[in-house]
């Protein structure tokens, strides 16, 4: 039944609702509304409600054998209530009208609020038309239309054999992959009332090879949202070949010798430093906690004039694509530096109230166990006017960083990355491999010497874990030159 316009706190429990437990649709709108004027009647400023339901599966290769299948259900939703800046979240997994209105309860009595008495009145709460992203684009059918658990295995154990026909001296082969199918629907005290589908796919290869003493692993993943046909039209020959040509180049490759080097970091998974150790520094939860060197800085030059970064959702098909936030804003795209110059933080709504700093649609969480913070999505090195060739050519004698490793950043931007695969750069020629290399630097000092960027930008999929959980994001750059930078090695 729909709430009436006099509806009293002592009429909840005579109230009869009957949204569709299958699907997340308008029949949500009258005990999401009611439960939404609840809150506000309890004294609450803003109150939040996110659904969430998850259909995962991931399957491994082992040699030539399928060694696990892990599949995961789960439906649920959490509720955020906020009284001025100060903000909590409460989550269940009962999404029943009393399960809700019990999280719901409990989030107003840790900020020290209580449902009204019986005969106050609940205020209605006009939700907007549901804005569904997921019917509009046709996105009901992907679940169905993705590949049946007999065809991940079989392009899984492919890929498997044919990492066995191009590598040399291997001690073990993988390959991997998952999918995840996440419908989410948000409805807030402001009118928000938005649903969305999600289809996030990930594929990969591994191989570790020994020979005596010499060891390497080298690996390479792909990702993919919004297209169920992605593994079944995944290049696992041009992949395989990759993996089995690096690590065949690594095996016997000399160590780095420590020092100060320029370097040049290649396309795609190079980006992975500009997210690490400047976008994290630009997400107003790094401003409300005044771990961030750009505190103050908007509209000053932070890095090099040639350095042009954004942050976005929109690239089709990119692995932190989405059409809406986890707070129900559509996505945009967010410049972030320009020629230098900080134009702009990436912020969700509680960074927003706090900081002063508009919302960039950045609003993400793991699931629905997590309360949404700012996070990065599509976050790159724009292009710029040099050619690859020219940029190697400024170098007399550096490092070609042509894929990185893992790493880890401090609160304020500190940072060490290790290299998997690297060459020496002589008089502008690549030359031998080299192994070993970590970089280490420092956010402010790093952004200042990335002097030459090319036009060749790629994008690579990644993962991401902060204060709301572990999120798909992408990370890229053009190739790059750093004029100088510490790397430690023998």
């Amino acid at each position: 039944m729909a709430a009436s316009t006099l509806l009293l706190t002592k009429e909840l429990p005579t109230l009869d609702y009957s949204a569709t437990t299958e699907r997340f649709d308008m029949t949500w709108e009258a005990p999401l509304s009611t439960l939404l004027g609840l809150g506000r009647a309890a004294g609450a400023d803003f109150v939040e409600f996110f659904l969430e339901r998850v259909n995962y599966i991931s399957c491994l290769a082992e040699e030539d054998l399928i060694t696990s299948i892990s599949p995961k259900l789960s439906t649920g939703a959490g509720v955020r209530v906020f009284l001025g800046k100060a903000d909590c979240y409460v989550s269940t997994n009962d999404l029943s009208f009393n399960g809700l209105k019990a999280a719901l309860e409990k989030a107003l009595s840790i900020m020290g609020l209580s449902l009204p008495s019986p005969n106050a009145y609940v205020p209605e709460i006009y939700l907007e038309l549901l804005r569904d992203y997921a019917i509009a684009k046709g996105k009901d059918a992907w679940l169905d239309e993705c590949s049946s658990i007999q065809e991940m295995g079989d392009i899984l154990l492919a890929t498997s054999d044919q990492l066995q026909k191009k590598g040399s001296h291997i001690q073990s082969r993988r390959a991997v992959y998952f999918r995840d199918w996440q419908e989410v629907l948000v409805a807030a005290s402001d009118g928000t009332f938005a649903r969305d589908i999600r289809l996030t796919q990930s594929v990969g290869c591994n191989l570790l090879c020994a020979d005596g003493e010499h060891r390497t692993s080298n690996g390479l993943r792909d990702g993919n949202t919004s297209d169920p046909d992605f593994l079944r039209n995944w290049n696992y020959d041009h992949a395989t070949n990759n993996v089995s040509e690096a690590a065949g180049n690594m095996l016997y490759a000399d160590y780095v010798e420590s020092g100060t080097y320029p370097i040049v970091m290649a396309n795609h998974f190079g980006g992975v430093i500009f997210h690490e150790a400047c976008g994290h520094l630009l997400e107003t939860t790094q401003i409300e906690r005044q771990t961030t060197p750009f505190i103050d800085k908007k509209g000053e030059k932070i890095a090099h004039e040639n350095l042009t970064a954004w942050d976005e959702g929109r690239s089709e098909d990119a692995f932190g694509t989405i059409d809406m936030d986890d707070e129900g804003m559509p996505t945009q795209r967010t410049l972030l530096i320009e020629n230098g110059v900080l134009k702009n933080f990436i912020s969700d709504r509680a960074g927003s109230m706090r900081t002063g700093h508009p919302r960039t649609g950045s609003g993400r969480r793991q699931s629905y166990a997590y309360a949404a913070a700012s996070r990065m999505r599509n976050t790159y090195i724009a292009p710029g006017d040099c050619s690859v060739e020219d940029i190697f050519n400024s170098i007399e004698k550096g490092i070609y960083c042509k894929k990185m490793g893992g790493g880890s950043v401090g609160p304020t931007g500190e940072f060490n990355f290790g290299v998997d695969e690297a060459y020496l750069i002589e008089n502008g020629k690549v030359t031998k491999p080299l192994k070993g290399a970590i970089l280490i630097g420092e956010a402010k000092e790093i952004m200042n010497k990335l002097s030459m960027c090319s036009q060749d930008l790629s994008l690579a999929p990644g993962f991401c874990g902060s204060i709301s959980g572990s999120i798909y994001v992408t990370v890229g750059q053009p190739h790059i030159k750093v004029d100088s930078i510490t790397v430690g090695g023998r």
